[in-house]
């Protein structure tokens, strides 16, 4: 390849990197954006930033409102993003994130689904430095007495819980937590409970939101003792980016009463 087959080359994919650039710019936005805002935030001139976007708007991926003249995104951008959504299952991103957690974690972990009989284990996998554990595949756990339970009841709608609350045993299930609770767990994103199904076993759950912003699964898991800050953090974090890679990382921005 010559000098300038190779300078063309880099050019393209130049090219390329700025107008996804100006795209992720769009998409971030609250709103359509006046051509000086777009410049801006890309770090380009007036006159770079109009050739690229009417490059995009003749591709369809931005339009632009003839009256206003601002751009926002075009109906091929929401094709590709719709395209995008029905090959993301948040499930399997969530297993794989807590497969490779649970390889450098002193916790065992997995993923919970919401059925009509509560929350119900469909992926779990043993740690490398934990290897106790109550769960195991398949389990439906308890409402009110796991921090996978309580999770569920911070975002899901009270007409769900209800229908898991009718079939799961009392004894079973425990007491239906305080508001305040609920609510704690709604602002945090997360919950911790030591002692609630074997003495010494603590664990922690962590909501996984889709692209509407609804919860989807969630990341719980099991220790032998209250897990080290750098653990527990490293929960936590992995359900804001299976979350964020689900198309859902608005939700971890809301506040949420």
């Amino acid at each position: 390849m010559t000098g300038k087959d190779e300078q063309r080359r880099s050019g393209t994919i130049q090219s390329v990197s700025i107008a996804a650039r100006f795209l992720k710019i769009l998409a971030d936005a609250e709103g359509p954006m006046a051509l000086g805002e777009l410049a801006r935030r890309a770090g380009t001139g007036n006159s770079t930033a109009h050739r690229y976007m009417q490059s995009l708007v003749k591709e369809a991926l931005a339009a632009q409102d003839p009256a206003s003249g601002q751009y926002d995104l075009g109906p091929a951008a929401l094709d590709v993003g719709i395209g995008a959504l029905r090959r993301i299952d948040p499930v399997e991103v969530a297993a794989r994130h807590m497969k490779a957690l649970a390889m450098r974690i002193a916790a065992s972990g997995g993923v919970a689904i919401w059925t009509d009989r509560g929350p119900t284990i469909v992926r779990w996998y043993r740690s490398a430095y934990f290897s106790i554990s109550a769960i195991g595949l398949g389990d439906v756990l308890p409402i009110d007495n796991t921090a996978c339970g309580l999770v569920f009841q911070a975002f899901l709608p009270p007409q769900y819980i209800e229908v898991a609350r009718r079939l799961q045993p009392a004894a079973f299930r425990g007491k239906a937590p305080p508001a305040r609770d609920l609510a704690r767990i709604r602002q945090s994103f997360g919950c911790e409970r030591s002692g609630h199904l074997l003495s010494g076993i603590a664990g922690q759950a962590a909501p996984v939101f889709d692209a509407q912003h609804e919860i989807a699964c969630v990341l719980t898991t099991t220790a032998g003792s209250d897990l080290g800050g750098d653990d527990r953090q490293a929960i936590f974090a992995a359900a804001r980016e299976v979350t964020a890679e689900s198309g859902g990382g608005g939700a971890y921005g809301m506040i949420r009463p």
